[in-house]
């Protein structure tokens, strides 16, 4: 009689396979780390002899659930700040604290706390997207789940790179360094379109051709996120994401997609992409109900996520299949739109075919890998059991069962969780740990109240981050048709010229660590010398300067955009700055190409406080330092084509400049 390992004895094995077979007193018998029959009881027993029986009357067996998308290490930003905005909780709370906790230790931590609550919730796997991948899969491999494990690229400076170059390398890097572990799957994430550039796009989607691994991006999770993306480029975010070349990647997860359109869904479908759809988030932060029944009609591969903890605020996997089965019947009012057994399938194969793992997770199937749970399916709330419907399991499954219902979890062939205590995780020093996380982020957040950032996130609707970086460099000229040389130069392309006469008022603070905040009026000036619109809005930039390039030429970075809807009163009372200045000018600007690269060419006359002369300012946006070199140096020869002595240029800001 051939000799097993384990066998799973006597429950309701619910196998996910392509015939959706359902065995009432069945057994699954695995060897290693693979499973070797799945059947009734009485053949498997009769069958294999066994080093272990574990007994499962009264329970259901099934392959463990995979949760799609999500950020574990944010389990240590949990209940921090709930109920805002978007753009408030993410911009005036989340980063912030990231900026001074997350670090290799962080991940680290809140990976094992998050990896002990999907255990405990029966989630065998699951795709993570964020920053110390490494780190995120030391703790995911000692806690024994298997992952698929995304290092976030972003062309902002982030907790574990200050340039994107960075971040690409440490990819690199990441993957080698597990590319061979049994458990860990290592690849990449660009954040989303709107967090990077066409060039980051393709240098990630480069490296996951290289290494053969699939691809996680956030895609139209707001509906702001769309216009932004229309205004700018003139396509929905599906289609320029498609012509950057980003889903030449055979494996491209997409997360979220609450807001797109019957078009990019063509799209999806063509590209084989899968959505990581994740509900509670998406109802939590407002974003919307994606279409997720549609997507599945058209033949998408849906699969499900709960997105990170901070913004869920759980890793529960039952909840979300739920809440994905109840959701998706709303619109177009149809309860039988997304029934219960799709919803388990998302939750299990989809998730397994999305992470690229469908021919080793999934399903309770003979050679696949022993990723399984078992579930109590006698608790008070979910008796009694009706077998009129054969899909009856299923209903069982996704719309009465809990997280707290799951009494065995193995991943591997390993127990991970034996009659609801956890194996590989120590859960007391994981409270405490969390504890302590938790009181130097509150005392962090406590103290930051008076941050003019935090109170410019907080009063406007819509923030967002400028370049990370900005080169510039202004000089004094006394002939403003000096502009000319530059501007007829062989080199220089005009693509546009404006005029504006702007207004600005700047809120200053005793503390130079607050930054400052600026107030401006933008009256735009046609060819009559008339206003023809007016735009009002508020710029944070922060204290720190990166470094002067050769010489004169300034980099600086942490710059935060937002309109200004309330009148000039308003934001003196909101703000209360320690002191106030103003400055009026009238300014001529060119947008120009020089050797193809994006420059504006600022002609300024300081009317108020009244300056002498002219100023002449370029600059340039930039998001790292390296490219930073590269159009500093530009802008040297663009002083060498207006014959500006470099004793004329002023890496300054009009504030300190003396008048």
């Amino acid at each position: 009689m051939p000799k097993v390992d384990i066998i799973l004895s006597g429950g309701t094995v619910v196998t996910m396979d392509d015939q959706y077979t359902v065995i009432p007193d069945g057994a699954v018998a695995i060897a290693a780390e693979k499973i070797v029959a799945v059947g009734r009881r009485a053949d498997i027993l009769a069958t294999y002899e066994a080093s272990e029986v574990v007994a499962c009357e009264g329970q259901y067996i099934l392959p463990g659930l995979v949760n799609a998308h999500t950020h574990v290490p944010m389990t240590l930003l949990r209940g921090m700040a709930d109920d805002l905005r978007l753009d408030v909780w993410l911009l005036g709370y989340i980063m912030p604290s990231e900026r001074e906790f997350v670090n290799q230790q962080f991940c680290y931590d809140g990976t094992l706390l998050a990896c002990a609550e999907m255990i405990r919730g029966g989630v065998t796997t699951f795709a993570d997207m964020y920053y110390f991948e490494s780190d995120v899969a030391r703790a995911t491999a000692e806690a024994g789940m298997r992952a698929l494990l995304c290092q976030s690229i972003l062309k902002f400076p982030v907790p574990d790179a200050e340039t994107y170059e960075t971040s690409l390398a440490y990819t690199r890097q990441f993957i080698q360094e597990w590319i061979d572990h049994p458990l860990i799957k290592p690849t990449i994430a660009p954040h989303a379109p709107y967090s990077n550039t066409v060039e980051t796009l393709k240098k990630s989607r480069d490296i996951a051709i290289e290494f053969e691994r699939p691809l996680m991006i956030h895609i139209a999770e707001t509906r702001r996120e769309v216009d932004d993306n229309l205004a700018e480029t003139g396509k929905t975010v599906v289609p320029w994401v498609k012509d950057t070349g980003l889903l030449e990647v055979d494996g491209v997860i997409m997360a979220h997609c609450v807001h797109v359109d019957e078009h990019e869904m063509r799209i999806m479908h063509k590209y084989d992409v899968s959505v990581a759809h994740c509900p509670s988030a998406n109802l939590k932060l407002a974003s919307g109900i994606a279409p997720i029944a549609h997507m599945l009609n058209m033949g998408i591969n849906v699969a499900i996520g709960t997105d990170g903890p901070a913004s869920n605020n759980d890793l529960d996997m039952f909840e979300e299949m739920r809440l994905a089965a109840l959701i998706a019947k709303v619109n177009p009012a149809d309860p039988t739109a997304l029934p219960a057994k799709t919803a388990l399938k998302m939750a299990t194969r989809n998730g397994a075919r999305a992470l690229r793992m469908e021919n080793q997770i999934g399903s309770l199937e003979v050679g696949k890998l022993a990723d399984i749970i078992v579930v109590d399916s006698q608790p008070l709330h979910n008796v009694p059991h009706y077998n009129v419907n054969p899909d009856a399991v299923y209903s069982q499954l996704v719309y009465a069962a809990k997280a707290s219902d799951v009494r065995h979890t193995m991943v591997h062939g390993r127990f991970l969780m034996r009659d609801r205590a956890l194996l590989t995780v120590d859960e007391q020093a994981l409270r405490a740990k969390a504890a302590d996380y938790a009181r130097r982020v509150g005392a962090f957040l406590g103290a930051r109240e008076n941050d003019p950032l935090s109170k410019l996130i907080g009063v406007s609707n819509g923030v967002e981050r400028s370049e990370s970086f900005e080169v510039q460099v202004k000089a004094i000229i006394e002939n403003p048709d000096m502009v000319e040389e530059l501007l007829s130069h062989d080199a220089v392309e005009v693509i546009r010229a404006t005029h504006y006469r702007q207004y600005d008022t700047y809120f200053e603070f005793d503390d130079p660590a607050k930054g400052r905040v600026r107030y401006r009026e933008d009256d735009r000036i046609d060819s009559k010398g008339e206003v023809e619109s007016v735009r009002m809005r508020l710029t944070y930039t922060g204290p720190e300067k990166e470094r002067v390039l050769n010489d004169v030429v300034l980099l600086s970075h942490s710059r935060f955009i937002a309109p200004a809807t309330n009148p000039l009163r308003f934001y003196r009372e909101y703000f209360q700055a320690s002191s106030e200045r103003t400055l009026e000018k009238e300014r001529r600007r060119w947008r120009i190409l020089y050797k193809g690269v994006l420059f504006y060419v600022n002609l300024d006359r300081i009317v108020k406080p009244a300056m002498p002369g002219f100023y002449i300012e370029l600059k340039a946006r930039t998001w790292s330092l390296s490219d930073a070199q590269v159009k500093a140096n530009y802008i040297d020869e663009m002083l060498d084509i207006l014959k500006i002595d470099r004793t004329q240029a002023l890496p300054k800001d009009y504030l300190e400049l003396e008048p």
